[in-house]
């Protein structure tokens, strides 16, 4: 199963880190990839350690979506390390994998823009490892040295879940959270309120609106199991005007055990996944394109 992602790591100076992780491993055995996965969630650090090292050694495909959230979602440099390690021998081992793209797309990312020069080192290694090379696209806009405002929308849903107004709640966090990740000085507020197109003149900011609609959440049981599958789309405007210029889709699948409650926090995951991949890879270099 895939869970919510809240994650830390033990510090380590950088020379160590790898080897403090193959020491650590040996302190929680799990018996299956779906408590691994679970674990990354874990209030112990300690544990969340050992399951980021454990699911690159499983060499399930299963750990790449929850390794690429790990990547750019934790608060220790350390784990997000780890989890670069990870992903490059799990896509490595599983060449095919549909999560490929979302995952190099993370990888990119955290190799451009992570703060700490380790896991800026461990991803770019990584995607050597798949064959992707070391991203260099700066995530810093144009616009006269940051001139960008984003409005992002209030997100909606065509599903029949039940969960609905968590789940637009989930996207516009995802969202807020992974464009202040992935392009930090693409502001989100404004002095005042929201910004009128006289405003943004006069400052000579460059104003774009995001949205997204979940379109389908699907739940297939079989077994002791589950998949759930998610398609998004996410529209791209000029802001105030909302004169739309972009309109991307993005899918993903992900697995979980046949409780109701795994399924619930793997909905969340399939979700907060397209958003974080459509925002990441399509969004803002389509943003960054149309700033002079």
């Amino acid at each position: 199963m895939l869970s919510k992602i809240a994650f830390r790591f033990v510090r380590a100076a950088a020379p160590f880190v790898l080897l403090l992780v193959l020491v650590l491993s040996r302190t929680a055995r799990a018996d299956n990839v779906d408590t691994l996965i679970k674990q990354l969630g874990d209030s112990s650090q300690r544990i969340r350690l050992a399951a980021a090292l454990n699911l690159a050694k499983a060499g399930d495909e299963k750990a790449i979506l929850p390794l690429a959230k790990t990547l750019l979602n934790d608060s220790d440099k350390d784990v997000r390390g780890a989890a670069a390690v990870g992903l490059g021998k799990l896509i490595k081992a599983n060449p095919s994998t549909k999560y490929k793209s979302l995952a190099t797309a993370n990888l990119k990312t955290a190799a451009s823009n992570d703060t700490s020069e380790f896991v800026k080192t461990q991803a770019s290694n990584a995607l050597t490892t798949i064959g992707s090379g070391s991203s260099s696209t700066p995530t810093t806009s144009g616009g006269g040295g940051g001139g960008v405002y984003v409005n992002i929308g209030p997100m909606s849903s065509k599903t029949s879940s039940s969960k609905n107004d968590k789940l637009r709640a989930l996207m516009v966090k995802t969202a807020q959270k992974t464009l202040s990740k992935v392009a930090s000085n693409m502001s989100q507020t404004w002095p005042g309120g929201t910004p009128s197109k006289s405003d943004l003149s006069k400052k000579g900011v460059s104003g774009f609106y995001v949205d997204g609609t979940l379109n389908t959440l699907d739940i297939k049981t079989s077994g002791g199991g589950a998949t759930i599958s998610c398609k998004v789309s996410m529209l791209l405007a000029d802001f105030p005007d909302k004169s739309v210029f972009g309109f991307l889709n993005g899918g993903a699948s992900v697995t979980a055990s046949s409780s109701q409650s795994d399924q619930d926090l793997a909905s969340e995951d399939c979700v907060t996944a397209v958003i974080e991949n459509l925002i990441t890879s399509k969004i803002v270099p389509t943003i960054k394109s149309k700033v002079p």
